[in-house]
């Protein structure tokens, strides 16, 4: 009995899978419960991905879930949002024109970019005004949410991209933001990729997902020789197993992979030698494949056995795309509608293509079309491109934008360059402005090679915005080679205007790398603005330049530059300019050391750019304004004020949340490390290190040198903390090396501050030496906050070096700054040095109103690192003075502290280190007096008070407390408010860890 080529050679159940739909089925009955999560099918060409997700496509349309469904093709990565689009039109075509009209989030104004055919017919449609890039993705994103998130009729959802190996940039960001909303919605997000073309754009999806534990996994592997018999048994629809040879030959031949099994076999169907039973012999298969490995040849002997009229149809198709609609079909093969469904009925039946709707049709597998277009010569293919791009000329006039990706791709291939340069232009605009950049890069590319092929000159808009496409996906050599071709040809043809944007732009790409280089682009467009009539371009070269000047350590040259920008943008009534504006005076505010104006600049800053909807802007304020409202590591040599940790952790927070909300790397890096810094002030150091790391690792992807910076110099802040000295010194040595890199003085002499503590806290005074070399000025006038750290390191330096003279003449300079800058107050910081300077020097009545001070200052601060100093220098000054009683209540305290930190530390080996090395500064308690003994031998408490702080040890509160006691509330907190008093504590954490240190709480409890 001969097979019949009839019968369809489809494996009809899926083989090998079980565990996999075994989780797909789970997956679905936890989304019927509301619980969302995201699945990725990985595998090679061919394995079984779609196999698996019709599967489960299948089994979601029984339960009643809604499904929504996108695909990848080959051409998409030159197409922003392209599954996100074929999603869009698939559900869309299915609803009447009034679910529109009663569901405006279904069909919101936005969605008309992607899908402009469907949504801008609808009565009533206003498409949206533009936006810039970044907020037109916002936009859309926040859009194409809501159409996934908020369907009507429907509690639970399927959302399925296949191949996302072929996806646009853009539409992978989102993805991701999607996916970190999924576990709050009652969706499942299935995606499948082929796990051997895994590009730059899909590598960061998936290592995002990873690091943020937002996806389960399914990698698919061949089937095995077993499952490959039972793929035989079922596809043939034999009673029993096929010969042992005849499978093991398929086996080795196919290597597992089940669309090539397929392939195989529909080929020994047409060549009529496949048998119906079971006795099909190995060498049968053999005979019959030639190339079994290559899917094409299979391909092709099928195609042998379809009639010629039919294999020009499939030919045609397979040069439109993997999807093609019957009306570009039916105008390319000059066909009436019966003939050509004749053909496609015939395609269908060998099972080359599948219907998707009464318009649409594509190829059931990519390889498939693949295999066909690889048979044409190049003039063939180019042939019918041409024939394409006429077609949906003809066929589509005066509507050819709704169709400009397929006249963009289909021109190019063609080589029609007059066509195919005003087409990719136009998609790469678009690309761009709906913040797709690697799609503009390759439309972008594809106008300048048609520019090139018809003879033009080149087009400098076409290089600078490949450029800045190349400068978003930080490309930093090919953004400078296209910037540099744009302003060359605007200076040949005398374009100022092109020229002063093409100086900005360069500038702009070299903060990144060199702030000399960029200053001299800076320059030159502040200059070449001062030639034109154009207030706005000079006001923008303005803050250009004044925000080098910051970065440069010249606050105050920054801050008269920026008060001319605001001055011009007030004029023009320009808010996003104001905004700007207000946010680079902010920091030039701060540089100079006025905290107090930076805040409020800051504050209106991020007004500005929420009413403006600017979310980069917003970020770059909130998280710069975190670590001002709280003490940290920047601020230790300005006043002492009231802390708002909370406050600043919620900014940075916040500005974190939406810098990966628009997906902007550069902004994430940044917010983790001003909210590392905030948990540090806060005390958070496990949340601290890991947000730390977290940071790191984005911007050594991006290579962001002033982001490795800031993070290596956070690190050693904490290290420095917790008195490990090796490993701060190791990252502040890495922070300034990449500040050198950079070229930024401020950062540069900011980070060698750091790294001369550092080695001072390490008992090496010479590297610290050597590193303030030539830094500090002893005599020159301190007048920004860098200036301030390095004198006050330096001052500590010349402590250590025996020359108390010089330390307080330092202490004091930087105090007198500080009070000029309208920062008045006590310094914590300052005040410790010049309180150690004056006991050094004898002068011990002005030494212990300098340390009392420094040491309510760091109170309020909540400085926990510098306040167990305190007190142990406090200590030190009573004990030379024979206050021994005194002596012992502030190391009691600074012993109290020190447990407290070491309590939220939450590495062991860094927690023993640490509290070994600062319990080693506090002078062991001394042999008293049996009568001093008796008054002191618990810090001065009363047996009462030391019996309350037991039970505080213990976690009980105060009411528990009295309890306990039999005693007023009233009265527990007196004696607690006694205890902290006496001992110099700041909170039932420190008292309890006083109290454990004394063995006041039964080793039983």
């Amino acid at each position: 009995m001969t097979f019949s080529t009839e019968k369809p050679v489809v494996c009809p159940i899926v083989i090998g899978r079980d565990d996999e739909i075994a989780a797909l089925e789970q997956a679905l009955g936890q989304t019927l419960e509301g619980h969302g999560q995201t699945i990725l099918i990985a595998g090679e060409a061919g394995v079984g991905k779609s196999r698996l997700i019709a599967a489960t496509r299948a089994r979601a349309d029984r339960l009643g879930i809604l499904r929504l469904q996108g695909q990848c093709f080959e051409p998409d990565a030159a197409l922003p949002y392209a599954p996100l689009a074929d999603l869009l039109r698939a559900r869309l075509a299915d609803l009447p024109p009034e679910t529109f009209a009663s569901n405006p989030g279904i069909a919101a104004p936005e969605l008309g970019r992607l899908v402009p055919e469907l949504v801008a017919a609808l009565p009533g449609y206003t498409p949206p005004a533009p936006l810039e890039p970044e907020q037109e993705k916002r936009r859309l994103f926040q859009a194409l949410t809501q159409f996934i998130v908020g369907q009507p009729n429907a509690s639970q959802r399927l959302m399925v991209v296949e191949d996302l190996h072929w996806s646009d940039d853009t539409s992978l960001e989102f993805l991701l933001s999607l996916a970190r909303r999924v576990a709050a919605q009652p969706l499942l997000l299935l995606l499948s990729y082929r796990s051997d073309e895994v590009g730059p754009g899909l590598r960061h999806l998936l290592a995002e997902l990873d690091r943020e534990r937002l996806a389960q996994e399914f990698v698919l592997k061949p089937l095995s020789r077993g499952d490959v018999g039972a793929m035989l048994q079922a596809t043939l629809g034999l009673a029993r197993p096929a010969r042992a040879d005849f499978a093991d030959a398929l086996y080795t031949l196919t290597e597992g992979n089940p669309f090539f099994v397929e392939e195989t076999l529909k080929s020994l169907a047409v060549a009529g030698v496949l048998s119906g039973n079971e006795n099909v012999e190995a060498r049968q298969l053999l005979n019959h494949s030639r190339t079994p490995r290559s899917v094409q040849d299979a391909v092709l002997r099928r195609l042998a056995r379809i009639s010629a009229p039919a294999q020009r149809v499939l030919t045609l198709a397979a040069i439109a795309g993997s999807r093609f609609d019957f009306s570009l079909l039916q105008a390319l093969a000059g066909q009436h509608e019966a003939e050509l469904l004749r053909h496609i009925k015939e395609l269908v039946g060998a099972q080359l293509v599948v219907e998707e709707s009464a318009e649409r049709f594509a190829f059931r597998h990519e390889l498939t079309r693949q295999a066909i277009s690889a048979q044409l010569l190049v003039r063939e293919r180019q042939a019918l491109h041409r024939e394409i791009v006429e077609a949906i000329e003809r066929l589509h006039a005066g509507s050819e934008e709704i169709h400009l990706p397929d006249l963009a791709y289909h021109a190019f291939e063609a080589g029609i360059w007059e066509k195919a340069l005003p087409y990719a232009r136009r998609l790469g605009e678009q690309a761009l402005a709906m913040n797709a950049p690697q799609a503009a890069i390759e439309q972008f590319t594809r106008a300048i090679e048609a520019t090139r092929q018809v003879g033009q000159p080149p087009d400098l808009a076409l290089y600078r915005a490949r450029g800045k496409a190349f400068e978003v996906r930080g490309e930093f050599e090919r953004a400078q080679d296209d910037y540099v071709v744009a302003l060359d040809a605007a200076r040949m043809a005398d374009d100022v205007a092109t020229a002063w944007q093409g100086l900005l732009d360069l500038g702009f790409l070299w903060l990144a790398r060199d702030f000399v280089r960029a200053g001299e682009f800076f320059r030159q467009a502040r200059d070449l603005a001062s030639q034109m009539d154009d207030p706005k371009r000079l006001a923008q070269s303005l803050n250009r330049l004044g925000n080098w000047f910051a970065n440069m350590d010249q606050p105050r040259q920054a801050q008269g530059l920026h008060q001319q920008a605001l001055a011009i943008f007030r004029e023009l009534d320009d808010q996003q300019g104001i905004a700007e504006t207000l946010d680079l005076l902010a920091v030039a505010a701060f540089f100079a050391g006025d905290r107090q104006r930076a805040i409020t600049a800051f504050e209106e800053a991020a007004a500005c750019y929420r009413a403006l909807g600017d979310r980069r802007g917003l970020v770059s304020a909130l998280a710069t304004l975190g670590p001002l409202h709280c003490f940290s590591r920047v601020v230790e040599t300005l006043p002492a004020v009231p802390p708002h940790t909370g406050q600043a952790v919620g900014e940075c927070e916040e500005a974190l949340t939406i810098a990966r909300e628009i997906g902007w790397r550069s902004g994430e890096a940044y917010a983790l490390c001003e909210l590392a810094a905030c948990l540090l002030t806060k005390g958070d150091y496990g949340r601290a290190q890991a947000t730390l790391h977290e940071g790191l690792a984005i911007a050594e992807e991006i290579e962001h040198r002033g982001w490795l910076t800031l993070t290596h110099s956070t690190f050693g802040k904490m290290y420095l903390d917790l008195l490990a000295p090796h490993a701060a010194r190791w990252h502040y040595e890495q922070a300034y090396r990449y500040a050198q890199e950079a070229g930024a003085n401020h950062l540069i002499e900011t980070a060698a501050a750091f790294l001369a503590e550092a080695s001072l806290l390490g008992h090496a005074p010479a590297r610290a030496e050597a590193v303030l070399q030539n830094l500090v000025a002893e005599e020159s006038p301190v007048e920004t906050l860098k200036q301030s750290l390095l004198l006050a390191v330096y001052g500590e330096l010349r402590l250590a070096r025996d020359d108390p003279d010089q330390a307080l003449r330092a202490a004091d300079r930087v105090i007198a700054w500080a009070d000029q800058a309208g920062e008045a107050g006590v310094i914590a910081r300052l005040w410790k040095l010049r309180g150690e300077a004056l006991a050094t020097l004898g002068r011990t009545a002005e030494a212990e109103v300098a340390l009392r001070a420094a040491r309510e200052a760091a109170r309020e601060q909540g400085s926990h690192p510098l306040l167990w100093q305190l007190h142990v220098s406090l200590g030190a000054l009573f004990q030379a003075q024979g206050r021994r009683e005194e002596a012992e209540r502030e190391y009691v305290a600074a012993r109290a502290v020190v447990e407290e930190m070491a309590a939220s530390i939450p590495d062991e080996a860094l927690r023993g280190q640490f509290r070994e090395n600062a319990l080693a500064r506090i002078p062991a308690s001394r042999q008293l007096s049996r009568r001093h003994a008796d008054g002191n031998r618990y810090g001065g408490l009363t047996a009462r008070e030391c019996e309350v702080a037991s039970w505080v040890a213990r976690g009980l509160s105060n009411r528990e407390i009295a309890e306990a006691l039999v005693i007023s509330e009233r009265t527990v907190e007196a004696h607690t408010g006694h205890i902290r008093d006496k001992l110099g504590l700041t909170s039932r954490a420190q008292v309890a860890a006083w109290a454990v240190a004394q063995g006041l709480v039964p080793d039983t409890l």
